[in-house]
C-alpha cells in the first residue's frame, strides 16, 4: 500500500505523528559529506523536485499569467453591486423587507473580502505596492478587515504551514479545539463543550464574521499588522464598523437597522466560514518539528470541494484549495484549468488528492471536532509520516 493513501484517508483525516527515529552513529565531518554526496541525483532528490517538474508543466500553459480584463469585470461588478444594495437600503425604508438587504449585502462584502484576497496573494497586480494598497483599502474600508492583520495570519503561517499544529493560527486553540491533546487540557465547562463542539460548530460560524472584526480591530490597535500603515488602517476600519450601522439605522430606524447589521454580520460569517472551513479543517494534522516536501504538504493537507464553477462562484475559487495552495499567485479564475493537469500529476506519483462535496466536507468536520473533542487518542497516529519529510 502506497504511504500516501494512509495519510489521505478522508473520513480519519485526523493528526499524523510521525514516529521518533533512533538518534544517528557519531560520523565525522567527512562522513557526513560523503553521504551527502551520495544522496546526490537519488530518488530522495527526485522526491524533492516533483514540484518544480509540476511547476514547470504549469508556466509552459501560461495559467500564472495575470488576467486583467477578468479583474477588471469583477471590480465593475462589484461596484455596481454596492449601488444596487444601497438602493435596496435606502428605497425599502423602515420595513422588515431589510433582512433581504441584510443577506445582499453579507453575500457582497464575501464576494469584495475574495478580491482582496486574491490582490494579498498579488494574483491582480503586478506591482507590490498597488496590490498592498488596494488590499489595504478594500480590506479596512469595505470589510472592516485588517489587511495587515490577516496577510500575516494568512499568508506568512497558514499558507507556509498548512495544518501544522502550533504554527498554522487556523488551528490553534480558541472557542474551538483541532487535536485530543488541546481538548485533554479543557476543564469544566470547556471540557463539557469541547466534547460537542462539532455540534456547535455550524451555529458558531454566526459569529466568525465578528470574530474577524475584533481580532483586527485589536491587532490595529496592538500593532500587530504586518504593513506599516497602522493608523490609515484604522481610520479605514473605523469608517467602515462605525459607518455601516450609522447608514442602516439612518435608512432603516434604529431597530430594524440594528437587526439589518445583526444578520449581515451573522450571514457573512456563515459565507466567510462555508468558504474556508471545508478546506483544511478534519485533513490531517501534523506535529510542529515535521518537514514534508512543498507538493505533498499542500496537498495532504488541503481538501478540494466539488461543484466546478458554480462552486468556485460561491466560495471565490476557494473549492480549488490544493491548486490555490500550491500556486497562490495563480488567478482563481484559472485554477479550475490546473486541476486536472494537478490532478493527473499526483495520480502518477501516487500521492492522493481529495475531493469531497460541500455537504460532505461539513460532515467530516463536525464527526471530527466531536471525536477530538472528547480527547480520545487519534485513530491516525501514522508512522508513515517520516517517509514524507523533506530530505
Amino acid at each position: 500500500m502506497n504511504p500516501s493513501d494512509l495519510i489521505t484517508s478522508e473520513p480519519s483525516s485526523p493528526t499524523a505523528t510521525a514516529l521518533p527515529t533512533p538518534a544517528p552513529d557519531r560520523a565525522t565531518r567527512a562522513e557526513v559529506l560523503e553521504r551527502r554526496r551520495a544522496k546526490r541525483g537519488t530518488a530522495e532528490q527526485e522526491f524533492t523536485s516533483d514540484f518544480s517538474a509540476l511547476m514547470a508543466q504549469v508556466k509552459e500553459a501560461g495559467l500564472l499569467a495575470r488576467r486583467p480584463g477578468w479583474n477588471a469585470m469583477r471590480f465593475i461588478l462589484l461596484g455596481l453591486g454596492y449601488v444596487m444594495s444601497f438602493a435596496m437600503l435606502f428605497l425599502i425604508g423602515e420595513s422588515w423587507w431589510q433582512m433581504a438587504t441584510a443577506v445582499v449585502f453579507a453575500a457582497l462584502f464575501t464576494q469584495t473580502a475574495y478580491v482582496a484576497h486574491d490582490a494579498a496573494h498579488r494574483q491582480i497586480f503586478t506591482n507590490g505596492k498597488v496590490g498592498e494598497w488596494v488590499s489595504t483599502i478594500i480590506g479596512n474600508l469595505f470589510i472592516g478587515l485588517s489587511y495587515g492583520w490577516w496577510l500575516k495570519k494568512h499568508n506568512a503561517l497558514h499558507h507556509a504551514n498548512p495544518n501544522k499544529a502550533g504554527v498554522d493560527g487556523d488551528i490553534a486553540p480558541g472557542a474551538l479545539v483541532f487535536t485530543a491533546e488541546d481538548a485533554r487540557e479543557r476543564t469544566g465547562i470547556a471540557k463539557w463543550f469541547a466534547a460537542r463542539q462539532g455540534w456547535f460548530f455550524l451555529p458558531l460560524l454566526t459569529l466568525a464574521g465578528l470574530q474577524l472584526h475584533v481580532n483586527s480591530v485589536q491587532a490595529i490597535i496592538k500593532g500587530q499588522s504586518s504593513i506599516k500603515r497602522r493608523w490609515i488602517e484604522g481610520v479605514f476600519i473605523a469608517v467602515r464598523l462605525i459607518g455601516f450601522p450609522l447608514l442602516a439605522i439612518w435608512a432603516a430606524g434604529p431597530l430594524i437597522g440594528s437587526v439589518l447589521v445583526i444578520v449581515q454580520v451573522a450571514v457573512f460569517g456563515v459565507h466567510m466560514g462555508g468558504s474556508f472551513a471545508p478546506n483544511h479543517k478534519g485533513r490531517p494534522i501534523v506535529p510542529k518539528d515535521v518537514k514534508i516536501d512543498f507538493l505533498r504538504r499542500q496537498t495532504l493537507m488541503s481538501r478540494n470541494i466539488s461543484g466546478g464553477r458554480p462552486m468556485g462562484f460561491l466560495m471565490g475559487g476557494l473549492n480549488y484549495q490544493i491548486e490555490h495552495h500550491l500556486f497562490p499567485s495563480m488567478p482563481s479564475v484559472n485554477l479550475h484549468k490546473v486541476q486536472p493537469m494537478v490532478r493527473e500529476y499526483c495520480r502518477q506519483k501516487d500521492i492522493a488528492y481529495t475531493e469531497t462535496t460541500l455537504l460532505e466536507s461539513f460532515r467530516i468536520i463536525i464527526a471530527y471536532l466531536n471525536r477530538v473533542g472528547l480527547g480520545e487518542a487519534d485513530p491516525f497516529d501514522c508512522p508513515v509520516t517520516a517517509q514524507f519529510r523533506s530530505r
